[in-house]
């Protein structure tokens, strides 16, 4: 298990957000930054437009998506 805030993930917040992959911690941040719009939290809503261009987008994200992968690679197993 390994933990990543909404903040290294390129939000505003320093939630944390735990999983066994990056792909784990990606999908919480996507439910995260959805949830945070639907309250109409707005400090949040840069990233949840970013979040939803990468993937109206696959193929230009995933330069995003291997540097958070690489990232989670490098944390320490809790």
């Amino acid at each position: 298990m390994k933990t990543m805030t909404c903040r290294e993930l390129g939000g505003p917040c320093d939630l944390e957000h735990h999983g066994e992959n990056a792909d784990e911690i990606i999908k919480a941040q996507d439910r995260h930054l959805k949830e945070a719009e639907q309250a109409g939290d707005g400090t949040h809503q840069d990233a949840r437009d970013a979040m939803k261009s990468r993937w109206r987008h696959p193929k230009r994200s995933m330069g995003w998506y291997r540097d958070t992968k690489a990232a989670f690679d490098r944390l320490p197993v809790e």
